[in-house]
């Protein structure tokens, strides 16, 4: 859980991970679906060196902003061995900026492969906004 605001939850999917995610804003969207998709991940961190990066993209909508940004974190720890777990991000005009700290993987249960469209839709919600995310494994 991030906050009482924003949060995910593991869903139960056939073949897959599935996550439900929802957050009071766009951005703090984002966050919780990258801190609960390490949480899936069972990923155990260093405590240092810490390490930044800045990461920007563009798209048509938000669902392929969400994909892009989940895609470029599943890259890292694959091939970097870093995860990501500390987020300064914003969205606007169908843009993501976000500069991330992190640090070495000590462990992981599980890598994921690919973060899916399957039936991704972000959804404006009363309290916010929520998502369903299905990860391949």
């Amino acid at each position: 859980m991030v906050s009482k605001d924003s949060g995910y939850k593991e869903q139960f999917h056939t073949a897959d991970w599935a996550l439900h995610v929802w957050a009071a804003s766009l951005p703090a969207l984002f966050v919780a679906a990258a801190r609960g998709m390490n949480n899936l991940s069972g990923a155990q961190t260093a405590q240092s060196p810490l390490v930044s990066r800045r990461f920007s993209a563009e798209a048509a909508d938000n669902e392929s902003l969400l994909v892009l940004f989940l895609s470029e974190l599943v890259f890292v720890a694959e091939q970097e061995h870093l995860i990501f777990n500390k987020f300064n991000l914003k969205i606007q005009d169908s843009k993501l900026n976000v500069l991330m700290t992190g640090a070495p993987i000590l462990s992981i249960s599980k890598y994921i492969k690919a973060v899916t469209y399957h039936n991704l839709k972000i959804q404006k919600t009363e309290t916010g906004f929520q998502v369903d995310i299905v990860f391949d494994v």
